[in-house]
């Protein structure tokens, strides 16, 4: 099976992650993947709704990390940065069914979902401090923009897990629905947008949307260029080394070998 499944029934394209084996834990390709579906659906007059969802017992992990090792992003052309230019255009309803872990980009990419409904125990996390990375997917601005600084300086500085209940409380998940059910409601809002008048539908999006979504664009351009500076940096290299050594990273490292080389 493919590691991206597409489908679509009437006018709702579903996007499903399919490597339940590891989380749905994001490849370059797979970024890639999505990207094209997402550009093609917003040219497409039969899509009026997109759902998105994860197969198995999780949303998303976040990065595959041994592939984001292999497949570094760049500032531009990269597939994540494809995908982050698709999501910030998209002009349709964009609905996500998430459960289980909604780690990273798992959690970066929700930002641009229209309703995003999450099973209870769903578990958050922006862990990217903890890689010696930065945000990603232009979260260092919408968070800050959604939920104000003092809530986004929590979740970003300090990369600590946090439950669909706090996701709510912050306004970042629509509803918090019972285990099981986050996809049938998912689907059946679906429905109803795509009985919706497409053309006023997205006319609303549009102007709810676009006086941030230049603001957004650059943001993310200036994120993923910092992103690419430090996903090289000793600090990124010193995390990467210990998740595959399953140790705790030593951070004291990379400060002493700067110091070392007047860095």
């Amino acid at each position: 099976m493919p590691d991206i499944v597409a489908e679509r029934s009437e006018s709702i394209l579903r996007i499903q992650l399919n490597r339940p084996a590891k989380k749905n834990a994001l490849t370059s390709s797979m970024y890639g993947a999505v990207a094209d579906l997402l550009e093609g659906a917003a040219k497409d007059d039969r899509t009026r709704v997109v759902l998105w969802h994860g197969a198995g017992d999780s949303f998303t992990a976040g990065n595959d990390l041994e592939d984001f090792v292999k497949n570094p992003p760049a500032p531009e052309g990269s597939p994540q940065a494809r995908l982050n230019d698709a999501l910030i255009n998209f002009p349709k309803p964009l609905v996500a069914a998430v459960h289980g872990a909604a780690v990273g980009s798992g959690t970066t990419m929700l930002m641009y979902c229209d309703f995003v409904y999450a099973a209870e125990g769903t578990r958050f996390q922006l862990p990217f401090i903890n890689l010696g990375l930065v945000p990603e997917f232009g979260s260092s601005f919408s968070l800050p923009s959604r939920l104000g600084y003092i809530r986004a300086a929590e979740l970003i500085l300090l990369g600590q897990p946090f439950d669909a209940s706090q996701a709510a409380a912050l306004g970042l998940v629509t509803r918090v629905v019972p285990v099981g059910t986050a996809l049938a409601v998912t689907n059946d809002v679906a429905h109803t947008l795509a009985a919706k008048p497409a053309a006023a539908l997205q006319a609303c999006k549009r102007l709810m949307t676009g006086p941030l979504r230049e603001q957004l664009a650059h943001a993310a351009r200036v994120e993923a260029e910092e992103f690419a500076a430090q996903v090289r940096s000793p600090d990124a290299k010193e995390a990467f080394t210990a998740f595959f050594e399953k140790r705790r990273p030593d951070f004291t490292r990379t400060q002493t070998a700067e110091a070392a080389h007047g860095g």
